[in-house]
């Protein structure tokens, strides 16, 4: 069978574009961060579409509604076809994305067929119950899945000096947060480093569509 990959991504509609803030959360600190990341996301001047993904379960009879009881939306495939930009996020599990979003992004070669995503801007975002817990590497791994699908990786530069002086979350590679067991919620620092990377992450889908 052959493999088709577009050379470029278009938007199916490019007079509403919007950066998809994707995320994963069992305690909430995962939706909090998204939930700053998608505000610096729309101080960049587009809009920002927050959504998750459903629970998974080794009991092959367990099924979720298709609208959860509370917070956002359900990703859907056209929700991820359609954006300019993607920040992906996720609590850490022994060092990689949680199971749910993974996968969630294991049913998406459809996209890696069509190239859909090609030369799309992207960012990943975690949180850990311990200052080295996984931040880094989960950050590393929730990177390659975007890297086949032919993504532009944005990390947060030094320029944000908050990076020299955190002593919780915060990495180069993206934002995190430490959450100390659940029970710290974000900081100033770590709030401002979500938000400086929504607006970044923004910029550039804005910049690449035109």
């Amino acid at each position: 069978m052959a493999v088709h990959l577009s050379p470029f991504w278009k938007l199916s509609d490019m007079s509403n574009p919007y950066v998809l803030v994707l995320y994963c959360s069992r305690h909430g600190a995962t939706r909090d961060m998204a939930k700053y990341i998608a505000r610096g996301v729309e101080q960049s001047g587009i809009e920002a579409r927050v959504r998750t993904v459903p629970a998974v379960s080794t009991n092959c009879e367990a099924t979720e509604s298709e609208i959860p009881e509370q917070g956002a939306l359900y990703c859907t495939e056209a929700d991820l076809t359609e954006c300019s930009g993607l920040a992906l996020g996720s609590p850490t599990r022994f060092g990689n994305m949680a199971a749910p979003l993974k996968y969630f992004i294991d049913g998406t070669s459809s996209l890696w067929l069509s190239g859909a995503l090609i030369n799309k801007p992207a960012c990943v975002f975690s949180s850990t119950s311990s200052l080295h817990g996984g931040q880094e590497t989960t950050l590393l791994t929730m990177m390659l899945p975007l890297l086949h699908h032919g993504m532009v990786l944005a990390g947060l530069p030094y320029s944000e000096t908050e990076l020299l002086s955190t002593t919780t979350g915060g990495t180069p590679y993206g934002a995190t947060h430490l959450s100390g067991q659940n029970s710290r919620t974000l900081d100033e620092t770590e709030i401002n480093l979500c938000i400086a990377q929504g607006k970044r992450l923004g910029k550039l889908a804005l910049q690449l569509q035109s």
